[in-house]
């Protein structure tokens, strides 16, 4: 149907020179998309390269921030232990005074 249709439209001397034209631009598309595929075959190696870089700078970024983090909670958690072990002595030196006096009391 199609080449019957281009028969008719173009005429059958205009036919070899269309498909020779439309091959000419197919060999060039097909030329073009193999440039491109080069070039970007041989930049991936460069940015994959890079990129590699960049994922390490932030997980070694990361890593020293989680340990300074990591760090500072164990700063507070041992003041927080220290002041909750000082009360506790506190209350329970408290407690055994009340109890002292509360001994004495009954005793008289």
């Amino acid at each position: 149907m199609v080449a019957l249709f281009a028969l008719l439209l173009f005429g059958s001397k205009a036919i070899p020179d269309i498909a020779k034209t439309v091959g000419k631009g197919l060999l060039e598309f097909r030329k073009a998309t193999n440039e491109i595929k080069r070039e970007l075959n041989e930049a991936t190696p460069d940015i994959k390269k890079e990129f590699d870089g960049i994922v390490k700078n932030i997980n070694k970024e990361t890593s020293n921030i989680k340990n300074a983090i990591n760090k500072e909670v164990g700063n507070i958690k041992n003041v927080v232990d220290k002041e909750v072990s000082d009360i506790k002595n506190t209350v329970d030196k408290e407690v055994g005074d009340i109890k002292s006096d509360i001994n004495d009391n009954f005793k008289d």
